[in-house]
């Protein structure tokens, strides 16, 4: 059962309560994907696929009026970051069921037996038989067997979906498959200088503005938030190569889906942290969260932005979260 408050992100509730012990066949697929990753043979070559990123000095975060007060987005300050690599994509259903099927994985949702899905993705009949369990955010409904393969619940599947971002991933979970295919989270500031794209102080990965012709340049709500999408437009993720890259080939860094980070969630981050690699690491209780998702409106969370910040529990998931790896 779950049980959930308020997120600091105005746009998915925390979980605060542990999944259920697991079971024989859970530590049985834990420990293969601690000895496989041993291995060091895992994720066909995800490693040898990912961007190289090099090593570089920018301005991380903002001081702009539209910064979220709170969130630990400014002062910005020029930081140093060692030259890594980041997938294009966030994972896709495709390479998790990957995972799956080698280390027999399973999800803290399907541990919980429920997850959250917005509620415009849930059929009107189970709309109208779900709870409300977190006050003040009745668009999310805690809904039986969602989960990664499921990402609606029962009747939903990821089949006709190889290539959307998973979701329904805890920061657990995605720690999971990194130590599964070699690869690891990124820090914040290794997610902030990629999504960029070579691009210094803008809002965006293209520029300052949001839409182009009246539409928007990434997957974000559109229409009245939260219960009047414009007509034509899903409220659910798209696939994960979708739309056009970024400067250095990044695809949807700026909505579709929230992607975890390697850090602990804290919004003295600017002065928790170094200039020189920096990354949070006094344990806070939250994980960082970057990127925005297709739920993110102006009129309710502007954090769609590249500076912007959010968190959750490392064992919270919903159809808005996934994830994306580095090395």
């Amino acid at each position: 059962m779950l049980r959930a408050e308020m997120a600091r992100s105005c746009c998915v509730p925390s979980v605060v309560a542990a999944p259920v012990a697991c079971d024989s066949a859970q530590e049985a697929a834990t420990a293969t994907v601690q000895s496989t990753a041993d291995g060091g043979s895992n994720g066909n070559g995800l490693a040898s696929r990912l961007v190289p990123i090099a090593g570089s000095e920018f301005t991380m975060g903002t001081d702009a009026p539209d910064a979220v007060p709170g969130d630990g987005e400014g002062p910005s300050r020029r930081v140093a970051v060692d030259g890594f690599s980041i997938a294009a994509t966030t994972v896709t259903n495709r390479e998790f069921a990957e995972f799956v099927r080698a280390t027999r994985y399973v999800t803290d949702a399907e541990r919980f037996g429920s997850s959250f899905v917005f509620y415009l993705q849930v059929p009107e009949a189970a709309r109208r038989n779900a709870r409300q369990v977190v006050s003040g955010l009745f668009w999310w409904i805690p809904v039986e067997h969602a989960c990664w393969q499921r990402p609606e619940g029962p009747g939903s599947h990821v089949h006709a979906r190889p290539d959307h971002p998973v979701v329904h991933v805890s920061w657990d979970d995605a720690r999971a498959y990194c130590q599964w295919a070699g690869v690891r989270l990124p820090t914040e500031a290794e997610w902030e200088l990629a999504a960029r794209g070579g691009l210094e102080g803008t809002r965006f990965p293209w520029g300052d503005e949001l839409e182009r012709d009246g539409v928007p340049r990434c997957n974000v709500w559109r229409g009245q938030f939260p219960n009047a999408p414009d007509s034509g437009w899903e409220p659910a993720p798209q696939p994960a190569r979708c739309g056009q890259p970024n400067g250095f080939g990044l695809y949807n860094v700026c909505g579709n889906v929230w992607e975890w980070c390697a850090d602990w969630f804290g919004a003295d981050y600017p002065l928790e942290t170094p200039t020189i690699n920096p990354v949070y690491v006094r344990a806070t209780g939250r994980r960082s969260l970057r990127g925005g998702s297709f739920l993110c409106h102006e009129s309710y969370c502007n954090r769609y932005r590249i500076s912007a910040r959010s968190s959750n529990t490392s064992a919270s998931a919903a159809s808005n979260i996934g994830f994306r790896v580095a090395a």
